[in-house]
């Protein structure tokens, strides 16, 4: 038999557990950062994830759609648009690495992990909670003397404001 046509690997199963296999892997990934799987495995969902990363990052509802379609939840779906694409944009591909773990104890396989190249814990900055809407785009002086100001005004009868 030929192998010219027959990309990928097969792993036993047909199509649709195939595919189902695959994005499961894909949406675990995305969720946890890192997998842990037969190196196979690994390897044929870095292509697959690579290629979503990369739809990703262009951005656009057509894109979000696409790779909805393609990821079992639509929360990791988002979780690739909107926080990974953002800090992957310096790259222009090679997301992820693999490294070999151990053999599996049971059929000796060989088991390896999955994540993203760049630690992407590290770059995220939390954003500080303003105090509320009115003094939140004040400087602090400022807005220290819009409080006092209406503090003031609120212990004032109502009588002597209309003066």
């Amino acid at each position: 038999m030929h192998r010219h046509g027959y990309r990928g690997r097969k792993f036993g199963r047909e199509v649709g557990q195939r595919q189902a296999l695959i994005a499961g892997l894909a949406d675990s990934l995305i969720i946890h950062e890192s997998v842990e799987t037969t190196l196979p495995k690994a390897k044929e969902t870095l292509r697959y994830t690579e290629k979503l990363v990369t739809t990703a990052k262009k951005g656009g509802l057509h894109g979000r759609r696409q790779i909805i379609a393609k990821l079992q939840t639509v929360g990791a779906a988002n979780k690739l648009v909107d926080e990974l694409a953002p800090k992957l944009q310096s790259r222009s591909s090679g997301y992820f690495t693999i490294e070999r773990t151990s053999t599996r104890r049971g059929d000796g396989a060989q088991l390896a992990r999955l994540k993203f190249v760049d630690d992407l814990k590290a770059k995220q900055k939390p954003a500080p909670k303003p105090a509320s809407k009115q003094t939140a785009a004040l400087p602090k002086k400022v807005a220290a003397k819009k409080t006092a100001k209406s503090s003031a005004r609120a212990s004032k009868p109502k009588a002597e404001a209309k003066k």
